[in-house]
């Protein structure tokens, strides 16, 4: 294995923060991006720096708000700054929200949609002309079973930015093979304990329409929804799981990785169907004459 320069996205808490210590372990220089670091995350840069002198591994805080054009810009520019070069980008930052989909409004589901999905962009066109320029790299999404698993109720603005973030990835690899550039999606599942996800996810603000659900014909689902949830995972299941695959497939060999990586304990189907999405992704590009873009070039 050899030692990376890597920046994850939305690592102030929950599967980041996970993942940046689980790959500052395993002797990577990792720069835990998040926002606000002077004010409300400052606990948990301080945390950074605690885990960093603790262990004795090169792990960073930087500041970097995925919702601003100049912060992700200035974040990714102290990186290279400072190290002179990116290995790995993980898009991991998101946001979740749960309620009626009709509840909430056309404003609510574009802020959604650009935590999740226009994020990935800004933070893309400042990230990877490095990886360009340098002719190798590998881009990590951290995408969700439910993009393609089973999909429960009153999670729609959630499961329809997740899924566009997912498309956006299976878009992005082909277009970077050529570059050096390598692709891996890690797939979570439901996991309702160890993060903050659900604790924090959003609510509807239209409360009057989502009332009309909750105290009508849609009475108790919220609850038989979530507890049904819970109920299918594990009791053994650990958040930190999809850190350490993560780590796992950072660590394997440039070309050798699996273009998918799903971590799901409740088993929602996501995989199966996921199979055979990407088998016909592949079909495809052999037919049209383009099945090397489905492997990364080794440019250096």
């Amino acid at each position: 294995m050899s030692k990376q320069v890597i920046v994850i996205t939305g690592a102030s808490s929950g599967f980041g923060a996970l993942t940046a210590r689980a790959l500052a372990k395993a002797g990577h220089t990792v720069y835990a991006s998040m926002r606000e670091t002077e004010g409300r995350n400052r606990p948990q840069v301080e945390a950074v720096e605690a885990f960093s002198k603790e262990n004795s591994v090169d792990l960073k805080a930087v500041e970097l708000d995925v919702a601003s054009d100049a912060s992700v810009e200035a974040g990714i520019a102290k990186v290279v700054s400072a190290e002179g070069h990116i290995d790995t980008i993980i898009h991991n930052a998101g946001h979740m929200s749960f309620g009626p989909a009709e509840a909430f409004t056309p404003e609510q589901y574009a802020e959604l949609f650009d935590i999740n999905v226009l994020s990935t962009q800004r933070v893309n066109r400042a990230v990877l002309p490095h990886l360009r320029n340098r002719g190798r790299g590998l881009v990590v999404w951290v995408s969700s079973s439910s993009t393609r698993g089973g999909t429960p109720p009153y999670l729609a603005p959630y499961f329809a930015a997740k899924a566009a973030m997912d498309s956006l990835a299976v878009s992005y690899a082909s277009e970077l093979t050529r570059w050096g550039i390598e692709t891996a999606i890690i797939v979570p599942g439901a996991f309702t304990k160890g993060t903050n996800h659900f604790a924090h996810s959003g609510s509807p603000a239209d409360t009057a329409r989502a009332a009309e659900y909750n105290d009508g014909p849609y009475k108790g689902v919220p609850d038989q929804a979530l507890k049904g949830l819970a109920s299918l995972e594990p009791a053994d299941a650990d958040a930190a799981s999809v850190a350490t695959a993560i780590v796992d497939v950072v660590n394997m060999p440039f070309g050798k990785r699996p273009f998918r990586t799903h971590i799901d304990p409740s088993e929602d189907g996501a995989e199966i169907v996921n199979g055979v999405a990407d088998r016909v992704r592949a079909e495809l590009f052999r037919r049209i004459g383009i099945e090397d873009l489905l492997k990364p070039v080794v440019n250096r």
